[in-house]
């Protein structure tokens, strides 16, 4: 079993900044792309960013220049720097990972969510 467990979500004003955390447990041998992906009240799932085993990055056009993503492979976690927030950045957001698990199969992993509210 995989389990992610995201962090660091939560209410902040225009301008500011919040940083995700999302770290993986369990039978994990190896984690190719992680990503964030971002719900909005009414709208459909959204991707943010990702970033391979390898250090590449993507972003989705909204958060260019604001949002950096980051891996720390050996503690199988994903951040998310989130600057300048904006009240459109409003949204619940989601980490994934593709697992490989010793048994050498992959699977994507979702975390709980974590909201992420701006507004003055």
């Amino acid at each position: 079993q995989v389990q992610l467990v995201e962090s660091g979500g939560g209410l902040v004003q225009p301008g500011g900044s919040l940083r995700l955390s999302c770290a993986a447990s369990g039978s994990i041998f190896s984690i190719n792309a992680m990503g964030w992906y971002r719900q909005a009240p009414g709208k459909q799932r959204e991707l943010v960013a990702t970033i391979t085993s390898g250090g590449s990055t993507n972003y989705a056009d909204s958060v260019k220049g604001r949002f950096t993503i980051s891996r720390d492979n050996a503690r199988n976690t994903v951040y998310l720097q989130m600057n300048s927030l904006k009240p459109g950045d409003t949204a619940v957001y989601y980490c994934q990972m593709q697992i490989v698990t010793f048994s050498r199969r992959r699977y994507d992993y979702w975390g709980q969510g974590t909201q992420v509210t701006v507004s003055s």
